[in-house]
């Protein structure tokens, strides 16, 4: 308000010499009142107008934030999920049985894109226990819910074994024939590995546990035969259950050559689990290729799966396709993508660009906080022009918490020792008192000496 106040005073100021210039003595006193009254109203549209503008601005940037807090609920879950398998399968190798089948319950009752395959790992669980009779009505509920599903052949080979179990007492130390088994075949392989190859195919497509599926895997992987690779692509393409299917991909990632990089691309293009797409995406970043994942990047219909490509594409170091897709790109969040991968390529000079020049505030502040996370001499300095010479209170804030996430005390300091703004230079000093440095410990001292 007193800001106001002061352009009013000017305006005023302004106007009466004017009306003292151009006007007849006797005509100044009415003009002069018709032209205050003018200014004033001018004045006060002018400032309805910017309230008004401000209101707009902070309604759009709540919807932001709404559905960006949309955004991460949906990742928490993704993320919970993910971590019940996780444990669940680790849980299975270590034979730790009541435990696993707890674990795939708990996922199977959230009803997430997993739940066919928490209940396939829940019947194995229940089987090693000797829980024949439970084991068969979860695989029951399995076929039952999930026709479709890619575990249904894995299914399948597990209920038969249960049935023919019937009346044998089944013990977690079993599991030890597996171990047995896989040093046998390993050394077959190394021996007669023709021989050895339809035996590690047999335990791929059995019913035994995940470990010893992916040490089997691993096996025809390390083999790098062409026979090995083929059975390796079949699984790729779907042979078998998705998790094989994935851990297939990423071996075909690590082959490199056209002709893995051929068969992820048709897998792509012919399936729809984002799951399978997703670990593509990554092997492509294994095998260095920036071809594909351009084109992911650019026409994906799926933005998480985008998302995704640009992320491997920072990881590759395309920084020439990320510049392209920043220029062509209109979505905000795609954008904000973009500058994190600047931020994994480590290419500086780009979040400089944006963070000086770019006119969205949102990806000012997102290409400020990406420097923040790259310790150099150049990041600092750039951080340091874009203090001095941004008007924006938010933005200069965002400055003070890169500054932090550098570590870097010196510069946090020489701004709490020349601003004279009093909120920014108490932003500033607040952060020097949680950072653990020499610098930070002087000047907080010499505050305290005053």
């Amino acid at each position: 308000m007193t800001q106001r106040n002061a352009v009013y005073r000017t305006s005023m100021v302004w106007i009466a010499i004017a009306a003292l210039l151009l006007f007849p003595a006797g005509a100044r006193a009415a003009r002069f009142m018709s032209t205050s009254l003018s200014a004033r109203d001018f004045l006060q549209d002018s400032q309805d107008a910017q309230d008004k503008d401000q209101q707009r601005r902070d309604r759009e940037q709540e919807a932001r934030d709404r559905e960006q807090e949309k955004r991460d609920r949906e990742q928490e879950k993704i993320d919970r999920l993910q971590e019940l398998y996780d444990d669940g399968r680790d849980d299975l190798d270590e034979e730790r049985y009541d435990r696993a089948a707890a674990q795939f319950k708990q996922l199977a009752d959230m009803n997430g894109p997993q739940t066919d395959a928490a209940l396939y790992w829940k019947a194995y669980a229940e089987n090693r226990m000797g829980k024949r009779d439970a084991a068969l009505t979860t695989i029951a509920d399995l076929k039952r819910r999930f026709p479709q599903s890619r575990w249904q052949k894995d299914a399948d080979v597990l209920g038969l074994e249960v049935k023919q179990s019937s009346g044998q007492s089944v013990k977690p130390g079993d599991q030890g024939d597996e171990e047995l088994k896989m040093l046998a075949i390993q050394g077959l392989m190394n021996s007669d590995p023709e021989r050895a190859m339809p035996l590690l195919e047999k335990v791929i497509n059995g019913s035994g546990s995940p470990r010893e599926k992916s040490r089997a895997l691993f096996v025809l992987a390390q083999n790098g035969s062409g026979r090995g690779r083929e059975i390796i692509g079949r699984i790729a393409k779907g042979q078998s259950n998705p998790e094989l299917q994935r851990e297939a991909i990423k071996y075909l990632g690590l082959f490199g050559g056209a002709q893995s990089r051929q068969i992820m691309a048709e897998v792509y293009a012919a399936n729809a689990d984002t799951s399978v797409k997703r670990a593509i995406l990554r092997a492509y970043m294994l095998g260095g290729d920036h071809e594909r994942l351009f084109a992911a990047a650019k026409s994906e219909k799926d933005e998480s799966l985008r998302r995704e490509a640009i992320r491997q594409l920072g990881l590759v170091h395309g920084v020439g396709e990320l510049e392209q897709l920043y220029q062509m790109e209109n979505s905000t969040d795609l954008r904000r993508e973009i500058l994190q991968a600047f931020f994994l390529a480590g290419e500086s000079g780009k979040l400089v660009q944006a963070a000086q020049s770019e006119k969205d505030p949102e990806l000012r502040r997102a290409a400020i906080r990406n420097l923040g996370l790259i310790h150099s001499d150049d990041s600092g300095k750039a951080l340091q022009t874009i203090y001095g010479k941004e008007s924006d209170r938010g933005l200069k804030e965002e400055v003070l918490n890169a500054y932090f996430l550098q570590g870097n005390a010196a510069a946090l300091v020489a701004i709490a020792r020349g601003e004279k703004d009093a909120e920014l230079k108490k932003t500033a000093v607040s952060k020097l008192s949680l950072m653990h440095s020499k610098e930070a410990t002087d000047y907080l001292m010499e505050l305290l000496q005053k």
